[in-house]
């Protein structure tokens, strides 16, 4: 544990202007507040957020900064409170601080309630401030290298979730890399464990293979510098196992596949050397097809900045080269905080500047359900990106997969709305169609035109989706309130009873209901009967004996239709059943297809038969899944397998099928050479979450060269 002069020095060896007061009053401060409190590890408790006080300080941050590090955790875990912060540290680390205590101490209903509402807060302050997200990410990467002191592996694991799913891409956004690398690493670590030492052991075996494949080819390619008059500096290293596990999920690719396993930079001393040492690798170098990106010239959304190429190296090994400047590459590993704008007193602009906080906070103002709001802003974050133009020529940047919807809400959430069509240069495609890396798109739109249901199938980002869902949710309330009105007047009818805004009214009070629309929606979607209305308007109300032994037309469906699975947007009367061409399984992109004599048939949104239905509209549903969760319903996935031609193979297939808790149900061995057979796997899964599961385990077992969902 660092003592209180160190932390003071640390700061003055970048700053000479160090508040050695304000320190000094936040280090006595926190440390008597914390007092005899202890970690899980049994480090005392005032250890962490002096570690995370250091981090900070590796980030050459101010000290007002590093004052909030070491106070951030007293609002949370001890008596001390915000106005004591105030009063001795005055507003502006009070509101740092304050935007860095979680919503601990409210009363919730579910963790993920209160994990989504903690990020609500924490997004609103780091909308102000983006100190507050630099101090929260040094938070978390300090408590995610002491992780392995938590006994409780379930705490270990949804705290690692977490890290993943929201403050690693987080750190990606502010172009802090290394500290993204770090989380990633850590967080890995406690889910897939087996999977990262399988990664682990093939890195080693790569290196034992070619020990002096580093040191030689960082000696190779300065001596090319030097003899060309580039003075450089180059580094290699050997990616992350979680950035090789992602690619390998993404590409689809066995490990022996990837091209970039080993990475080296060079750095020089301006971008027009960049572009120069550029040359003069490919001269001597032969460059792979497809593998080449600038993003000096075409710069990420978090600023990064650099050239990526993939050549063949020494002894055919394909090697990824990164070229950028000096201050390209301190920009790279600590983002924001490498050009700090503090010290010209700009802090509130510098939060302004990224604009994927404002994004953010758009998504924040259109939903109303906190967990919403948390998995719209991980589909906000988490993905890589393509970068498409107006055609005014400005830079749209979106995430990989995007369509053309996705486009018009990053335009403007009211394009997004009335948007009829696309033209991808210059040529007419479907809404649904997926952007690629330098597109350039025109949307086509009508005041007539509104969102639909249908788009929340294909659209990827959360802003687009958030929209869709807040207009559907819109349109669906008025549609019930006009269905359950309806519903009760014939109802009345039905009976002889009069239907009047008094009765409405007394049956609205009754059942405690805010409004008369809100008791028309209930009854429209069936959350209450025009039976429970009337009964509640007309004391000793009977219902009528006509439709006795009848099944109403609110009963659960699930009682109504034995073994009907759990989707929304299609008739209750309806027969379902799913496609045998891309068999979905839950929480799948679906729509659903009418076929004559059989109902809806479920398929989900990019099996390839819909591609003979584009021309035929009118038998599309638009279809989503329920939010009910039932664990005795399983779905059955299909994947297919090229596996090694070698004995135990299948044993092994089904021991990681059975460890990882799905079920085979099916197997048929399609195609077979001496090396190789393919083999179609139906697997029983609870949802694509669960199947995804399943797939990652079986990707990297030994005996498994390629692994793919069967879709259509």
């Amino acid at each position: 544990m660092i003592r209180q002069f160190e932390l003071v020095d640390l700061v003055r060896a970048y700053d000479e202007n160090v508040d050695e007061a304000l320190l000094n009053r936040a280090y006595v401060f926190a440390m008597r507040a914390h007092g005899t409190q202890k970690r899980a590890s049994g480090d005392p408790y005032f250890s962490h957020p002096l570690e995370v006080a250091a981090i900070l300080t590796d980030m050459k941050l101010d000290c007002d900064t590093i004052a909030t590090a070491l106070l951030h955790d007293v609002v949370e875990d001890t008596v001390a409170t915000i106005d004591e912060i105030r009063d001795v540290f005055g507003d502006k680390i009070a509101e740092l601080v304050d935007g860095v205590t979680k919503l601990s101490k409210i009363e919730l209903q579910t963790e993920s309630v209160r994990q989504a509402e903690n990020f609500r807060k924490f997004l609103l302050a780091m909308s102000n401030d983006i100190r507050v997200l630099l101090v929260k990410l040094a938070d978390r990467c300090h408590n995610m290298r002491t992780l392995k002191h938590i006994k409780k592996m379930d705490k270990r694991r949804r705290i690692a979730n977490e890290t993943l799913e929201i403050y690693a891409p987080l750190a990606e956004r502010m172009g802090m890399h290394d500290l993204k690398d770090e989380l990633e690493h850590a967080a890995f670590e406690n889910l897939e464990l087996e999977a990262m030492e399988s990664i682990k052991a093939r890195l080693d075996f790569l290196i034992e293979k070619s020990p002096n494949l580093e040191a030689d080819m960082v000696k190779a390619l300065e001596d090319l510098m030097a003899d060309n008059g580039i003075e450089a500096t180059v580094k290699g290293r050997i990616k992350r196992p979680y950035s090789i596990w992602k690619k390998m999920e993404r590409q689809n690719v066995a490990f022996e596949q990837l091209s970039d396993v080993m990475a080296f930079r060079i750095k020089v001393k301006d971008p027009a050397e960049c572009y120069r040492a550029l040359g003069i690798v490919h001269q001597n170098y032969p460059m792979i097809p497809g593998r080449f990106k600038d993003y000096i010239s075409t710069p990420k959304r978090n600023l990064y900045r650099s050239i990526h190429t993939t050549v063949i190296g020494p002894s055919n090994n394909r090697l990824e080269i990164q070229l950028r400047t000096h201050e390209m590459n301190e920009e790279a590993e600590i983002g924001i905080a490498a050009h700090w704008q503090y010290k010209q007193k700009a802090s509130k602009a510098e939060g302004t500047q990224y604009v994927w906080v404002q994004e953010l906070l758009e998504i924040l103002e259109q939903t109303q359900d906190p967990e919403e709001f948390l998995a719209h802003t991980k589909l906000a974050m988490f993905q890589d990106k393509v970068f498409c133009f107006t055609p005014k020529g400005e830079l749209v940047s979106l995430p990989r997969g995007s369509t053309t919807v996705d486009f018009a809400y990053a335009v403007h959430t009211e394009v997004g709305d009335h948007c009829v069509g696309a033209k991808v240069n210059g040529r007419m495609v479907p809404l649904r169609h997926q952007l690629e890396n330098g597109d350039q798109v025109q949307i086509l739109t009508s005041e007539g035109q509104m969102p639909s249901l249908r788009w929340e199938n294909f659209v990827i980002t959360g802003k687009a989706r958030s929209a869709i869902r807040r207009y559907v949710k819109h349109q669906q309330h008025a549609e019930y309130s006009v269905l359950g009105k309806t519903l009760i007047e014939k109802a009345c009818r039905r009976n002889g009873l009069d239907f009047s805004a008094q009765v409405i009214d007394e049956a609205s009070k009754v059942l405690n209901l805010e409004d008369n629309e809100m008791l028309f929606a209930m009854v429209g979607e069936g959350t209450i009967t025009e039976d429970d209305v009337l009964r509640a308007a007309y004391p000793g109300y009977k219902e009528d004996a006509r439709s006795e032994g009848l099944p109403s037309v609110h009963q659960d469906w699930e009682e109504m239709k034995a073994g009907v699975v759990p989707i929304a947007g299609v008739s209750r009367d309806s027969a379902v059943h799913f496609a045998d061409c891309c068999h979905p399984v839950k929480d799948d992109r679906i729509v659903g297809i009418l076929i004559p004599g059989r109902g809806a048939e479920i398929h989900t949104i990019d099996c390839s038969t819909l591609d003979d239905l584009d021309n035929e509209p009118e038998r599309w549903l638009d279809l989503h899944w329920e939010d009910k969760k039932d664990d005795n319903i399983f779905y059955v996935g299909r994947l297919r397998l090229e596996v090694i031609n070698e004995r135990g193979a299948l044993a092994a297939i089904a021991a990681t099928v059975s460890k990882s808790g799905g079920n085979i149900s099916n197997v048929d061995i399609s195609d077979r050479d001496p090396e190789f057979y393919v083999m179609l796997i139906d697997l029983e899964v609870k949802d694509v979450k669960h199947l995804n599961k399943v797939t990652r385990a079986l990707r990297v077992s030994r005996v498994i060269g390629a692994v793919d969902r069967v879709l259509g």
